[in-house]
């Protein structure tokens, strides 16, 4: 082999190598979100729940109100942590996919990555905001 044809050779492979690299690191990312986003909905359950006791408990207008807030905010929580799931899903799936058939990421892979990455940042902080808000007020109606 020439030297400009096994210099080629070893660009092709380093450049193969990286991408194979960051399509595992995008696999770990997509699993790990899909532990947080199991982890979330469990969660979600559970201050469902918790919310619900409450009301047995407590029957004032005002309490039901806000109650009635909070089961709203816990429903839209569920649906973006499973339209986000979906999502991460798919793209753990695409991910897979482009690793056995030792292909290369494309541009729409690379930004549905950043994409998830920055939903699922948004939702770690909107979600520990609102379990943290659910928890200070019941604790001053209760």
């Amino acid at each position: 082999m020439n030297e400009n044809k096994q210099t080629e050779f070893f660009m092709l492979y380093d450049t193969y190598d990286n991408e194979k690299n960051k399509a595992e690191q995008f696999l770990q990312e997509c699993t790990a979100w899909l532990r947080l986003l199991d982890f979330f909905r469990q969660e979600n359950s559970y201050l469902k729940t918790r919310l619900s006791m409450a009301v047995d408990h407590k029957t004032d207008k005002d309490f039901l109100n806000l109650a009635e807030q909070y089961q709203n905010k816990f429903i839209l929580k569920d649906e973006f942590i499973n339209e986000i799931m979906q999502d991460a899903k798919k793209q753990e799936e695409t991910i897979k996919d482009i690793i056995s058939k030792k292909t290369m990421l494309e541009e729409r892979i690379i930004k549905k990555q950043q994409k998830l990455r920055n939903e699922t940042e948004y939702l770690e902080k909107d979600y520990t905001k609102l379990k943290n808000d659910f928890n200070r007020q019941l604790s001053i109606e209760l």
